[in-house]
């Protein structure tokens, strides 16, 4: 069944808007740690498809070369906006030039109402080319990407914008977007999508279908966007494996075409929906003079000069009461490096009285159960761990696995309250397939020679403790591993405050496969607070857990929930 796709959703919450309710139970992680869990289906439906032609009317341009395309937005600070597009034809062949970046301007028009541009901005344009010094292979050279930053922006307002040439005559249609809430411990983006290992292939078009749907306020992309680098440079049909299709290829090739037609695909939905990126493996693309990302480099705006980055492949951003922390796994990672310096000074400037939640996304994960790229990055968990949990980080989002897994909190492997709560979500549907094999089956266990990263050093270690003390692999399902499943989705991370009391209708009983509200416990991770007990109070008294629940997951009262069996108890700040 080549096509078989299943678009499994799979929805977090941070704050919890009920403890009990009708119908299924959704647990919280004062519940936890969980038992682990282990969702298996028949491998052999869960293999892919094969990747959707160049000539497929999604991937196909339908505009005139100097008209905008590939229109996309992103997050630049909480009052301005990234918008970005392509003009002019892209080349492929042995000798191409490179179209004049000044020679369509880079204009933005936007306003509070259709058809009336009270704004104007204008930006900055640029090309780049994908280059290889070996005979027969094609070289690529990019239409102009224009990224302009429009700025003066109102919270929670639809804005109406067109982007383009206007002395040329060639703005686009017009499209429309709604502002992200101000940073602010009672407001909160409406819906976050997560999702990551996308690619271009039937069972990608299936996830993103389901995520349009669920209506998304903000797109976090997790890395490995378009798996370009599984086809050669002369295009033809791309493979699950390249090293294994094509061993004699003298560098990893690279279809650029493939960048242009996943733009066209995902321009209905990021048009209208920021998308904040993270680089993948995928994005490397090396070339010549070694040269790597290029393509991702160059495509994308990112808040890194806003943030105090200096490279795209790290930066942060608020939206609403969440702080986002972005980082590179295929830069320097190493606590004496950039990056780390970065985050220490980013993450000690969030107030958390302000922004209550810390989110972090990468790419590779650092916590992962199954065979594939297993303890691949375990120098950059070394290297950073601890960092993140002095500072108290919530959630960590990661790909790189092609399958979904969620974590108990956890900390250098241990079982931690106070430990982040690591999801992989590499599962979007990429042409590479899902992975289905887990390290603690015997036989699949891989050696520590295995799982080379393509950056950075080699750290596997054996575990030094716990029942899988002494070996490489556990034999059971790790205790730190919550849940699992091989199978292809998208994650729904819903932070509910009182506006959102509620509103169940998009949850139908056959579409999340993994539920979990995710709740903080700031006091008890801090124990230099003081404490007193108000009064405990069981599950019977609903209205008293939610309101009380609600003031302190908001940051209107500070106070800690204690769970014993099935009774709360309440602490709140002396």
């Amino acid at each position: 069944m080549e096509d078989y796709t299943v678009g499994m959703v799979l929805t977090f919450f941070l704050i919890i808007t009920k403890l009990v309710g009708s119908g299924k139970h959704i647990p919280t992680t004062l519940d936890g740690p969980f038992d682990p869990v282990t969702i298996r289906f028949d491998p052999s439906l869960r293999q892919g498809s094969d990747d959707i032609p160049m000539n497929d009317p999604r991937l196909k341009k339908n505009v005139t070369s100097i008209f905008p395309e590939q229109i996309a937005l992103a997050v630049s600070t909480p009052t301005s906006m990234w918008v970005s597009w392509v003009t002019g034809d892209a080349q492929i062949g042995s000798n191409v030039t490179a179209l004049e970046p000044a020679s369509v301007a880079s204009e933005v028009w936007y306003g509070k109402e259709s058809g009336k541009y009270t704004n104007k901005r204008k930006g900055n344009a640029t090309v780049y080319s994908q280059l290889y010094p070996f005979v027969g292979l094609l070289n690529y050279t990019s239409g102009i990407i224009h990224h302009v930053r429009i700025d003066g922006l109102e919270p929670g307002i639809k804005y109406y914008y067109k982007c383009g040439d206007s002395s040329l005559s060639a703005m686009s249609e017009e499209h429309v977007f709604e502002t992200l809430p101000l940073p602010g411990h009672s407001s909160y983006p409406r819906r976050i999508a997560v999702i990551g290992d996308l690619g271009l292939t039937r069972n990608s078009s299936t996830t993103i279908d389901h995520l349009t749907k669920n209506d998304p306020s903000l797109i976090l992309m997790v890395g490995d966007l378009t798996y370009a680098n599984q086809y050669l440079t002369t295009g033809g049909k791309g493979v699950p494996c390249f090293s294994c299709a094509f061993p004699d290829a003298p560098i990893r090739e690279s279809y650029q075409p493939r960048w242009d037609g996943w733009g066209r695909f995902m321009e209905p939905l990021i048009s209208k929906v920021p998308m904040m990126v993270i680089e993948g493996n995928h994005e490397i693309e090396p070339q010549v003079a070694e040269i790597t990302f290029k393509s991702y480099l160059t495509r994308f705006a990112v808040p890194a000069e806003e943030s105090g980055s200096n490279s795209n492949f790290y930066y942060s951003f608020d939206a609403g009461g969440v702080h986002f922390v972005m980082l590179g796994a295929y830069v320097d990672y190493n606590s004496t490096g950039a990056q780390y310096a970065w985050l220490k000074e980013d993450l000690g400037k969030v107030d958390r009285t302000v922004t209550p939640w810390l989110v972090a996304a990468w790419h590779p994960p650092w916590y992962n159960s199954y065979s594939s790229h297993y303890q691949e990055f375990e120098c950059m968990r070394q290297e950073m761990e601890e960092l993140l949990y002095q500072y108290g980080i919530d959630i960590v989002f990661s790909g790189h696995v092609h399958a979904y897994e969620r974590m108990n909190r956890v900390y250098n492997y241990t079982l931690d309250s106070c430990g982040p709560v690591y999801i992989t979500v590499g599962d979007g549907g990429n042409i590479e397939k899902v992975d289905v094999d887990h390290a603690d089956v015997p036989g699949k266990c891989p050696s520590q020679g295995d799982n080379k990263p393509e950056f950075g050093g080699v750290c596997h270690l054996n575990f030094s403790s716990g029942p899988a003390k002494g070996r490489f692999c556990w034999d059971r399902q790790p205790e730190w591993s919550a849940f699992r499943e091989s199978s292809f989705g998208h994650g729904i991370l819903e932070i509910f405050c009182f506006q959102f009391l509620g509103n169940q209708d998009i949850y139908k009983e056959d579409s999340p496969g993994d539920q979990i509200y995710i709740v903080r416990r700031p006091e008890l991770c801090f124990p230099s607070t003081t404490l007193k007990v108000i009064s405990p109070f069981n599950t019977s008294s609903e209205s008293t857990i939610l309101h009380y629940f609600l003031l302190i997951s908001c940051g209107k009262r500070n106070g800690i929930f204690i769970k014993n069996n099935d009774d709360y108890a309440l602490y709140m700040l002396s």
